[in-house]
């Protein structure tokens, strides 16, 4: 199987060209192409579906040509990648599969509209953010107040004291499984001056990541609820990178880099 590798601040994923749908992408064989050491390594995977080959989200078809069939590093599946999606978005253009330079891309989370900037920069219309009351995360035996947002996935933005880069996110953070049965992305931040948030997050499915695309719009809307001005433009600073978030009455952007770096042949089996 033919595979490309790319990334978007260093949050990675194996690309799996699969047009017409004929790939078992089974949960082991993804969990064995993420492995770092045994595999490719990635913090996920996504699969190059057209649309209207996926009764998933066939309804999307005539919006979008291609789905981003998006699994998490265990082989679980998710909603929506922010990340995953411009590097998504980097692909069909790179291999002449998409030739305007705004487009949609379908997923599970629903559609995402893309936008090539000049710079090189890949923006996504993210949708509107959905804040869904508050819980608490749990971290090193310290208790955590969040907010929480809903993305087309579920998660926890937590603006904390205690300064993030000295956190330990080795293990899962606790959290409240009665709000969150499917589990949840956590983010960890620090605002820091005007309109500017450092972050970490742990991602359900795939543990600590370099970066996280709806954790950092999430982030945003939790700074932002906190500043007391829920529009405008944030900086949201992760362990790869940095990464901008638009905030507006009716939706929400998210723009940054999104590289390819290699391609190869794929010789992993079941």
């Amino acid at each position: 199987m033919r595979f490309l590798k790319g990334h978007g601040t260093e949050n990675d994923f194996v690309i799996l060209p699969d047009p017409e749908g004929e790939v078992d992408v089974t949960a082991s064989l993804v969990a064995k192409i993420c492995d770092r050491r045994a595999g490719i390594g990635a913090d996920g995977v996504l699969r190059v579906v057209r649309t209207k080959q996926s009764h998933e989200v066939a309804d999307q078809a005539s919006a979008a040509e291609w789905f981003m069939d998006y699994r998490n590093s265990d082989g679980s599946m998710a909603e929506m990648c922010g990340n995953g999606v411009r590097v998504f978005a980097r692909y069909l253009m790179d291999a002449g599969l998409v030739h305007a330079t705004e487009f949609g891309v379908a997923t599970r989370g629903g559609l995402r509209k893309v936008r090539a900037e000049p710079n090189g920069d890949i923006t996504v219309d993210m949708g509107k953010p959905v804040i869904r009351g508050q819980s608490v995360a749990s971290v090193g035996g310290h208790e955590y107040r969040g907010i929480h947002v809903d993305m087309g996935n579920p998660h926890l933005a937590c603006a904390i004291g205690d300064p993030v880069l000295q956190l330990d996110l080795h293990h899962q953070p606790g959290f409240d499984t009665r709000v969150f049965p499917a589990g949840v992305n956590v983010e960890l931040f620090n605002p820091v001056g005007v309109s500017r948030a450092v972050m970490r997050v742990y991602e359900r499915g795939s543990g600590e990541t370099r970066a996280c695309g709806t954790g950092a719009v999430a982030t945003a809307v939790a700074a932002a609820q906190l500043s007391g001005d829920t529009t405008g433009t944030w900086t949201v600073e992760v362990l790869g990178g940095t990464l901008t978030v638009i905030l507006d009455e009716d939706t929400s952007y998210l723009s940054g880099p999104a590289v390819i770096i290699a391609s190869g042949e794929l010789m992993l089996a079941e």
